[in-house]
C-alpha cells in the first residue's frame, strides 16, 4: 500500500515525462507551460488509490489517471477564461501570458488528449470508464453554467447551492476513485460507497474552502481574506446567512453586497458571526468528512487497505484525528 504522497509523486514522475509534442508551438508551449504549473493532482491519485484498494494498481490506471489529470486542467484553462483570471497557482494564466483564442484552444486540445490516453486501456474496461468519464464530463459543464447562472441571481438556495458544487467539484472527485475500483475490481457495492464518499470529500472540501476564505489566517491561506466577501461571490457561507438571518440582519446583508465599501468584509465577517455562520460551517464539515469516512468503514475490504484513503480525507480537510 502507498500513501497518497508517494503516489502523487510516482504519478507525477511519469506524467511529467508525458510531454504533448508538437506543431504549431504556439499551440503547444502553452499547453506545455500550464502542465508545468503541475498542483496537486489530487484527482489523479485518487484514481490510483481507487484501484489500489482493492489490488496491485494495474497499468491502465496510469493512462486513467492521465486522462483525468488533462481533463482537469482542461478546465482549469477554460474556467480561468471565464473568470478572467489573471493567476493560476501562483503564475500567469495561459489567456494572459498568451491569448484567449490560444488558451482555448490548449483547452480543446488537452480535452482530445485526455480521450487518447483513455483509448489506450483494455478493452475489458474501456466501456465503463468511458461511460463514466463522459458522464462526470458533462456534469462539470453543467456545474459551470450553474455557477455563472447564479452570478446573476439573488435568490439562490442552499440546495441549488449543493447541488452545483456536487456537479462542478465533487463528481470529479468521485469519479476518480470509482475509475480507479472499477480498475481493481471492485463489487458494485463497493464502488457505490466509493463514487459517494468521493463526493463527500468533494464537498467537505468545498466546505472548508468557502470557510478559509472568510475566516482562514491570511499567511497560512496563502491569500487575502475576504475575496468571497468582496466579489459577493455565492459560497456555503453567505447562502446559508442568507437563509438563517433575521429580517434586521437580511436587510444589513442585502445592503453590504449592494456595496464596494472598504470596511465591507468586516462587517459581513461580523455578520456571519452574529448569525453563528462560522461555527455551522465547521459543523458542516464535519459531517461531510465523517459521511465519507463512514462509507469507507462500509465497504467490504481489509480495513489496513482503507488507511491511506481515509488519511488522504482527513488531510485534505485539516483534521489529524
Amino acid at each position: 500500500m502507498h500513501t497518497f504522497q508517494e503516489l502523487s509523486a510516482k504519478f507525477s514522475e511519469y506524467f511529467d515525462t508525458h510531454n504533448i509534442p508538437g506543431s504549431p508551438e504556439t499551440l503547444y508551449d502553452p499547453v506545455n507551460y500550464f502542465l508545468g504549473i503541475g498542483g496537486k493532482r489530487i484527482r489523479p491519485v485518487l484514481c490510483l488509490m481507487g484501484n489500489e484498494l482493492f489490488g496491485d494498481i494495474i497499468p491502465d490506471a496510469w493512462e486513467v489517471a492521465t486522462a483525468i489529470e488533462l481533463f482537469h486542467n482542461f478546465t482549469l484553462i477554460h474556467d480561468d477564461i471565464m473568470d478572467k483570471a489573471p493567476l493560476r497557482r501562483g503564475k500567469e494564466t495561459v489567456h494572459s501570458k498568451y491569448t484567449e483564442p490560444t488558451a482555448i484552444l490548449a483547452g480543446d486540445v488537452l480535452v482530445i488528449k485526455a480521450y487518447e490516453a483513455l483509448n489506450r486501456i483494455d478493452n475489458n474496461f474501456l466501456h465503463r470508464i468511458m461511460f463514466l468519464f463522459n458522464q462526470t464530463a458533462v456534469e462539470v459543464c453543467e456545474g459551470q453554467q450553474l455557477d455563472m447562472d447564479f452570478e446573476k441571481r439573488d435568490d439562490v438556495t442552499y440546495g441549488e447551492y449543493l447541488n452545483m458544487i456536487t456537479l462542478k467539484t465533487s463528481v470529479l472527485i468521485a469519479a476518480s476513485l470509482q475509475m480507479g475500483g472499477i480498475l481493481g475490481g471492485g463489487s458494485l457495492g463497493n464502488l457505490e460507497l466509493l463514487y459517494e464518499a468521493g463526493k463527500k470529500i468533494g464537498l467537505a472540501f468545498q466546505v472548508q474552502d468557502d470557510y478559509l476564505d472568510s475566516f482562514g489566517n491570511t499567511e497560512k491561506f496563502g491569500k487575502q481574506i475576504g475575496g468571497d466577501i468582496r466579489s459577493n461571490k455565492k459560497t456555503f457561507l453567505l447562502i446559508k446567512a442568507l437563509e438563517s438571518a433575521n429580517p434586521a440582519q437580511k436587510q444589513e446583508l442585502d445592503e453590504l453586497l449592494k456595496t464596494g465599501n472598504a470596511s465591507k468584509v468586516d462587517r459581513v465577517l461580523n455578520l456571519y458571526k452574529e448569525i453563528k455562520i462560522d461555527e455551522w460551517a465547521i459543523e458542516l464539515k464535519e459531517q461531510f468528512l465523517n459521511d465519507a469516512l463512514q462509507h469507507f468503514d462500509d465497504m467490504a475490504v481489509v480495513s489496513t487497505r482503507k488507511e491511506p484513503l481515509k488519511h488522504l480525507a482527513r488531510l485534505l480537510v485539516k483534521r489529524d484525528h
